[in-house]
């Protein structure tokens, strides 16, 4: 093949650039002490960022980095996804070899997925977490590579990169951590129209502290003399600079031309077109040279020689003869890898292929297309397809173009590149009606055969509704919601539409040959219908039922079948979500047994988790728990993996409902490890998520402190998983008394976990924060109000785990409202409210026992009713618990019970109760603490033991440590007097009353108003 060829047309001296060179240096420095950096290098076509590039990577090289470039490709880029990320990896495994090899040694059929060479993907049906741990996998091959040495990953022309590739990258952009790599991508900034998807892409990454963006400006008047002088070999005459300066306006690209046209004796020739300024060097060549150029020029952004020769006919030394003259006109040049060329310039080859004829182009792209069918090998195997179905959509053959589109899809899903794949989707259906019917139900039927189509049924028809159901899950799969949902409607009105003309209303005419007659399809209505459920809920349209409920019924009385398996899984989990019960019991043993006669086994997992939870709900507690666990117990592979290892934070957070917190957090940390090995980023925060939960219900709140912000730290988490997240956080900030920053997480978990369409499992869980929050504010009338919004008139069954934590925090409330004002006139209907709500409620746990014991005593105490012997009995259930803050609180509040009502002797066992709830709570550092202590002082208890009797309690005031103003000023406050009327009744100023308010509020520890009257209340300040 050729050497590389210099032209005299292209400076030998690198011009400018200074700046940055220098910044580009600052980053490589940076990458090469562990921090990962990215700049990306923007700027006009022909302003020099190619020659930036390749002067910074020489550089880098010289140094000691490992460099590895790809370019995106312009013509066909959506059916080539990831192709400048597997150019750089192939790089990559021609300089490492072995070491890269043993960096991804067990994960080869995955990563095959961007590097072929590897060897055979892995063919599972590939799903949305299949291309998370794609990415992750990415990640960490990476990471391992540049963790010893500065590894350099330079891709250019980021403006035609495919989603998959700017996914990818965002991706790396947020997970790299600790290496010592650095991502320097080019882009074209004039090409970037507001609607460009790499324009809110780079903003997103700007905001990164690892990125900086560069725009390349123009050279001035003196850089041109310099790159001028270097072309030419001496300075130029001044009337030449500013001749060309003004005609190229520093545009380093346009220079070059200038300067060519110039040696070549065509000083006056020149159009200001730019087409023309830039064909000028293409038209200077021999007619041969020229056919060469317009043909490769037609091929894509780079051609290989094989391919080349094939299409022009040439003999290999005629075309090497024209090559070699098109590379020393600088219009050609040999690409970094294999025997291929490329234009110097991209704007040359736009030019080159914008001076073609609509006929040519057309005829051009066929002879490529047949060239390649003919021999396959002409081009790497993991283009193939992509580039054969772009040359034949460019031929404008639908009858070749559209298998030949299904094809690419085909290959684009292997590769978890769902976006590209629903682009060449797309495409095929706007040839469906072009193309003769045949050849769409064979293009169909083989797609159904590379699992490009959902298995719906076993006899595919091979026509238009599989099309649509392949675009359905293609759209879905990259976000594209509202467009999957169109198509979802346009397939319904398809299949349910009858042999009448009204029904074929806006359908085409080879769509309408699809209409059966009579009820249409049950099965593939079935599945649309499906999907629909999925995608509303998504959407936030409605909470799936009226979707799933009706495909239940296209499926009932049916015979077995995958689509039915699947409608009764999904009916399964909607139950258990929202109506527990009989009936989601039945659905999903139904579901279970459905895929087990279908072989569905990864849906089967699915409906598995939903009949162990419902298992458990329903009082079978080791036959449910021994369902889940039979889940877990299967080894994960690459088509099962999401949903075995999501079982491990299913089958943790029913042991936390459970109350078994120990077992929870043993299989929650198995999980999570499972999950991060599986690069599973998703299910393993929601995992570490459930881990927290049952951290925090033991006392470790430093450890799931720990825990969610490794969940929150990770790349790829869904919205949803951040709103578990966030719940959880708010949970650890109320377990602080941090309430502040507990009512921010609650706010922040309504993003993922509620909307229109709330699951019970969340709003009630959150519901008792807002409860908790309130309680602690001294807010009883807003207590009322959130527990009327949670329970309404009944509370659904099987949700136990979430209402008794719920009703326990509202009857505490009411409780210590006991003695306020404002509390008192609703107090009855509050008291009726929760014992309402606790009728019903399955106790069949300890915890959840324990949890309606404690409610109800606490009722008791709002009554002003006895409570100490209910009290006595809370506090033996829950030290049989694994609960240390449920354990304390319950001494706690039998200890008030005692000092305040309780007969001879009662001290001293307060005392116990007190001691052994302070050391808990000053071990978990919870809000307790201080009321554990403030109720010790006002009892004179000493909080360490001591072997005679304590000296009797001093007055409520001196307990509390209050003047007789601060006294006065607190009885008016819990009068709900506001600062100018309790300065009124006292005769003092109003700011003297805030400073009063304000020391009250800090000697008792109160956060408001409400919090210190309640205190004050509770622990009888006004007794006396």
């Amino acid at each position: 093949m050729l050497s590389t060829v210099h032209s005299s047309h292209i400076s030998p001296v690198f011009v400018g650039r200074r700046a940055e060179l220098t910044t580009l240096g600052e980053a490589l420095c940076r990458a090469d002490a562990g921090e990962p950096r990215a700049v990306f290098l923007g700027g006009e076509a022909g302003v020099g960022k190619t020659r930036l590039m390749q002067e910074f990577l020489g550089r880098a090289a010289a140094g000691g980095a490992v460099v590895a470039l790809g370019g995106c490709v312009e013509t066909g880029g959506d059916a080539l996804p990831y192709h400048p990320v597997s150019a750089a990896l192939r790089s990559l495994h021609r300089q490492l070899g072995a070491e890269l090899l043993a960096a991804i040694e067990g994960q080869e059929g995955e990563l095959a997925r961007l590097l072929p060479e590897l060897g055979e993907m892995d063919r599972e049906r590939p799903e949305a977490d299949g291309r998370s741990r794609l990415f992750e996998l990415t990640v960490r091959l990476l990471e391992r590579l540049a963790a010893e040495r500065t590894l350099v990953l330079a891709l250019e022309d980021l403006h035609w990169a495919d989603r998959s590739t700017r996914e990818l990258l965002s991706y790396l952009l947020r997970a790299l951590t600790d290496s010592r790599l650095l991502i320097v991508a080019t882009y074209r900034a004039d090409d970037l129209h507001r609607r460009h998807p790499l324009r809110p892409a780079l903003a997103e990454y700007e905001r990164l502290r690892t990125v900086t963006r560069l725009e390349l400006p123009r050279f001035d008047r003196v850089e041109v003399g310099r790159q001028l002088a270097a072309i030419r070999g001496e300075a130029p005459p001044e009337q030449m600079l500013d001749r060309v300066f003004e005609r190229s306006e520093g545009n380093a690209f346009f220079v070059e031309e200038l300067a060519c046209s110039i040696l070549d004796g065509s000083p006056g020739g020149l159009s200001d077109s730019l087409r023309d300024l830039l064909l000028v060097r293409v038209e200077a060549l021999p007619d041969e040279v020229q056919r060469v150029v317009r043909i490769a020029a037609q091929g894509g952004s780079q051609v290989e020689f094989r391919l080349l020769a094939t299409v022009t006919g040439l003999a290999e030394g005629e075309l090497i003869e024209a090559l070699r003259t098109a590379v020393g006109a600088a219009v050609l040049q040999p690409a970094e890898e294999g025997e291929s060329f490329r234009f110097r310039h991209a704007l040359m080859r736009e030019a080159v292929v914008g001076d073609l004829l609509p006929g040519e182009r057309s005829r051009l792209s066929r002879r490529y297309a047949e060239v390649l069918e003919v021999d396959p090998t002409l081009v790497r195997s993991e283009e193939r397809a992509g580039r054969l179905a772009g040359y034949w959509f460019d031929a404008r053959d639908p009858a070749k173009a559209l298998p030949a589109l299904i094809a690419a899809a085909a290959a684009a899903r292997g590769r978890h590149a769902f976006a590209e794949q629903h682009h060449l989707l797309e495409r095929a259906l706007e040839l469906w009606e072009d193309t003769p019917a045949e050849l769409r139900r064979q293009a169909m039927r083989q797609a159904v055969d590379d699992g490009l189509c959902p298995a719906i049924s076993p006899d595919a028809s091979g026509g238009f509704v599989d099309l649509l159901a392949a675009l359905t899950v293609a759209a879905r799969l990259t976000g594209e919601r509202e467009r999957a949902l169109a198509l979802c409607k346009r397939a319904l009105r398809t299949l349910e539409g009858d042999s009448s003309t009204s029904s074929r209303e806006g359908l085409g005419s080879a769509e309408a040959e699809d209409v059966p007659s009579g009820s249409g399809d049950p099965i593939r209505a079935a599945w649309f219908w499906t999907e629909r459920y999925q995608l509303m809920r998504d959407l936030s349209r409605s909470d799936g039922w009226d979707e799933i409920a009706h495909a239940q019924k296209l499926v009932k009385g049916l015979p077995p079948s995958v689509v039915h398996a699947d409608v009764l899984t999904h009916a399964a989990y909607w139950y258990a979500v929202h109506q527990p019960g009989p009936t989601a019991v039945e659905t999903a043993k139904e579901a279970v047994e459905l895929c087990r006669m279908t072989g569905a086994e990864t849906t089967g997992l699915v409906a598995q988790h939903t009949l162990a939870w419902l298992t458990i709900d329903s009082g079978d507690v080791e036959g449910g728990l021994a369902q889940a666990r039979a889940v877990c117990a299967r080894d994960p592979e690459p088509g099962n993996a999401h949903v075995v290892l999501r079982g491990y934070g299913n089958l943790s957070t029913a042991l936390h409902g459970l109350g078994r917190y120990l077992e929870a957090v043993e299989v929650a940390e198995k999980g999570s490890g499972l999950a991060d090995r599986h690069g599973l980023p998703d299910t393993a925060s929601f995992i570490d998520a459930n881990l927290a939960e049952s951290l925090i219900q033991l006392g470790r709140l430093a450890d799931a402190d720990d825990v969610l912000e490794r969940a929150a730290g990770r790349r790829g988490v869904s919205l949803r998983t951040q709103g578990q997240i966030a719940e959880q956080k708010a949970e650890l900030a109320l377990a602080r008394g941090c309430y502040d920053e507990a009512r921010r997480w609650l706010k922040e978990s309504d993003r993922g976990t509620t909307g229109a369409y709330p699951e019970p499992q969340h709003t009630l869980a959150m519901a008792r924060v807002a409860i908790a929050l309130a309680a602690a504010d001294g807010r009883i009338l807003d207590v009322r109000s959130l527990l009327d919004a949670a329970v309404g008139e009944a509370i659904a069954p099987g949700h136990q785990r979430y209402v008794w934590p719920l009703l326990y925090e509202a009857a505490a409330a009411e409780a210590r409202a006991r003695g306020l004002a404002v509390a008192e006139p609703g107090r009855k209907a509050a008291v009726e409210l929760i014992r309402k709500a606790m009728k019903g409620q399955p106790k069949f746990v300890p915890t959840w026992a324990t949890q309606a014991l404690m409610t109800e005593t606490e009722l008791l105490t709002a009554e002003g009713r006895d409570a100490a012997d209910h009290w006595r009995q809370a506090v033996a259930a829950a030290e049989q618990l694994e609960a240390p803050p449920l354990l304390a609180t319950a001494r706690l509040r039998f200890a008030e019970v005692l000092i305040t009502h309780g007969g001879p002797g009662a001290r001293r066992a307060a005392g116990e109760l007190l001691r052994q709830a302070e050391a808990v709570a000053r071990e978990l550092g919870t809000p307790l603490q201080t009321e554990i202590a403030t109720l010790a002082g006002r009892a004179r208890i000493p909080l360490q033991q001591n072997d005679g009797e304590a000296d009797p309690p001093p007055a409520p005031t001196a307990a509390l440590g209050l003047t007789v103003r601060e006294r006065d000023v607190l009885r008016l406050v819990a009068a709900g007097r506001s600062n100018r009327q309790i300065a009124e009744e006292l005769f003092i100023s109003p700011k003297t009353a805030s400073v009063h308010v304000s020391n009250i509020l800090a000697k008792l520890g109160a956060s408001g108003r409400g919090e210190a009257a309640a205190i004050a209340h509770r622990l009888g300040a006004f007794d006396e």
